[in-house]
């Protein structure tokens, strides 16, 4: 195939020319600066939106959790009322069963009762925190393990572990293609493995071609939602992204659906296909 034909191809396949919406959800506030990881595990924002005075004696903050981030117990002198306003997530109070918790949900943390919450591993939380001032300040106690968490079967934390090492190495692959570093991404890439476009689909040596060469830079990857399911040796990754790629030349946004399966091998995660669904709506 001649070079011009090729990248016209590349251009078509990948959506040049369809107009694109954002997939960044809109949010009422802005999530504010990363909390250092001193009461908790994993990523998490926070927004003070407004101190305690005065004349209203509670303070409100807003919270984001990425998947998998949750607090350490803790418990409030006052007493805190949470509004969940985007995702899913836990709440569960010492001695207590674990609740659900998602967007719509009003939570109610009564005073002293020692309690955690958190996102669920799957999916991300935020939420608006109301919170007493004049009894004091959160008292924070131990963080949690991994069995509260993610619940007490062994089995069920070795498959959440296995789960947890697929996401971050879907997330470092895309950094790998941002970069081009095909020295990385040979050996992630099984040998029969196959890449699946919007207008065509190859294999390995040609997906590493391609990267390698410019005719698709994977520029970056916003990654919304992902979810893993473990089948014996297989996973099966979903992630829900805004992809800004370079294609021939031409600079392009659009919201996908991609669909990740990486088997093991000798205690080693390869990736055996790589599909992208272009999403109508964001």
């Amino acid at each position: 195939m001649k070079k011009q034909s090729y990248y016209t191809f590349l251009v078509f396949a990948f959506g040049i020319g369809i107009s694109s919406v954002s997939a960044q959800e809109a949010t009422i506030f802005p999530k504010g600066d990363k909390a250092p990881n001193v009461n908790h595990v994993g990523e998490v924002w926070l927004n003070e939106l407004s101190k305690a005075d005065t004349t209203f004696n509670y303070s409100i903050a807003m919270a984001t959790f990425k998947s998998d981030a949750r607090l350490n117990w803790h418990k409030h002198p006052g007493g805190q009322t949470l509004l969940v306003t985007d995702g899913e997530g836990y709440y569960q109070e010492r001695n207590q069963p674990k609740q659900i918790i998602k967007k719509g949900d009003v939570v109610k943390c009564l005073p002293n009762v020692e309690h955690w919450h958190g996102a669920s591993p799957q999916r991300g939380l935020a939420y608006l925190a109301v919170s007493p001032s004049q009894k004091g300040k959160t008292i924070w106690l131990e963080p949690l393990t991994s069995e509260q968490y993610y619940g007490t079967s062994k089995i069920n934390i070795e498959v959440k572990n296995q789960e947890q090492e697929v996401i971050q190495l879907s997330k470092q692959k895309w950094q790998w293609m941002a970069d081009k570093d095909v020295d990385k991404l040979t050996p992630l890439f099984d040998d029969k493995s196959v890449f699946v476009h919007m207008g065509g689909s190859w294999g390995k040596k040609q997906e590493i071609d391609i990267i390698k060469s410019g005719g698709i830079h994977y520029k970056k990857a916003d990654i919304h939602e992902v979810s893993v399911n473990v089948i014996g040796n297989t996973a099966i990754l979903l992630n829900k992204i805004t992809l800004l790629a370079v294609v021939g030349g031409n600079e392009v946004t659009n919201p996908f659906i991609v669909t990740e399966v990486y088997v093991k091998e000798n205690e080693t995660w390869k990736l055996g296909s790589l599909s992208f669904t272009k999403l109508l709506t964001p």
